[in-house]
């Protein structure tokens, strides 16, 4: 477990494989992720990269630092609220990645699908496709 942010900047920024690694897959608590998101700023992306960050963490990243909206898009476990969220993002390249993340509701790939801007409209009708 990750006991500090400072010792998940310091696995994240490690050459190391196994300290990389550890960054990526270890858990930490709610409070050293917040720690993490707030004092090491250039490191918000790789906390929604882990694979153990829990949503509490991600709608935290979505209402504080929508700059990771574009990561955070990109998590198969996301709540219906954070699909529903990211998917009215104003950066298009957000809503395209919720529009081709395997685990998207229908009914937000059906209104993604008539998306103003075609490369989104276009992924939600090919994510839309493939599920039924």
């Amino acid at each position: 477990m990750i006991e500090s942010a400072e010792e998940f900047s310091r696995l994240r920024l490690s050459s190391l494989k196994e300290e990389y690694d550890r960054a990526a897959h270890e858990e930490a608590s709610v409070a050293v992720w917040i720690d993490v998101i707030e004092n090491y700023p250039e490191l918000r992306q790789w906390v929604a990269h882990n694979k153990t960050v829990p949503l509490e963490i991600l709608k935290y990243l979505v209402e504080n630092h929508p700059g990771t909206n574009l990561f955070v898009a990109d998590k198969r476990k996301l709540s219906p609220e954070l699909f529903d969220i990211l998917s009215r993002d104003e950066n298009y390249l957000v809503r395209e990645r919720i529009a081709i993340n395997a685990k998207t509701p229908l009914h937000i790939l059906e209104k993604l699908s008539k998306d103003s801007t075609e490369d989104v409209a276009q992924a939600a009708r090919y994510n839309l496709k493939n599920k039924k």
